[in-house]
């Protein structure tokens, strides 16, 4: 019995710690790319509408590939690619046709949910990143709350004080537990005197 209280104390300390680490990671991550959060050479961007449905859900997390000058150039139909309007605003949408006009590169995109292609085509240069096929559905939820500034500190601070008090309610059981063999080994000091 003891060996499994110790086995299931040791795995509970170690969710605790690994998640107050990857907590940190993603709300340090984010802050310092002044978005969304990278890993491994992937930026997380989170799902905002459905217009890329089913393929992706709203609220879902996807992993784009960043793309330099020359590798958008050499996108084709059916990639689904991440870019930036003329309103400054991130999109991510698939390719259905591709103009090439000298050594510049149109792409007309569509939403997979939408009815018709997006009304302004996509210069090359306008594309950031190209989706990796990873998905978490609805974990940009929590990504959008991690990068507010209530949700960084619960993020940070939360599970911090959750491992503190699951360290001080080890402290607590080891103590109770010392209690009753100190009292016995004073009894048996006490009898042999």
């Amino acid at each position: 019995m003891k060996k499994a209280k110790k086995i299931i104390s040791n795995v509970i300390t170690g969710v605790l710690f690994v998640n107050l680490i990857l907590m940190a990671f993603l709300v340090v991550s984010s802050k310092a790319s002044g978005g969304e959060p990278q890993a491994f050479g992937y930026q997380l961007k989170s799902v905002l509408s459905g217009s890329m449905e089913p393929t992706f859900q709203t609220g879902s997390i996807i992993a784009v590939k960043p793309v330099d000058a020359e590798q958008a150039k050499k996108l084709k139909k059916d990639d689904v690619i991440t870019y930036v309007t003329s309103d400054e605003i991130l999109v991510t949408h698939r390719i259905i046709g591709v103009t090439e006009s000298g050594d510049q590169v149109m792409y007309e995109t569509k939403g997979d949910n939408n009815q018709t292609a997006d009304m302004e085509s996509v210069l090359s240069d306008n594309i950031r990143a190209v989706y990796s096929g990873f998905t978490i559905p609805f974990a940009g939820y929590f990504i959008d709350f991690a990068q507010s500034k209530e949700g960084s500190a619960i993020l940070l601070i939360g599970p911090g004080v959750l491992l503190l008090a699951y360290a001080a309610f080890s402290i607590y059981q080891g103590l109770r537990e010392l209690e009753p063999k100190a009292k016995k080994e004073e009894e048996t000091t006490e009898k042999t005197a």
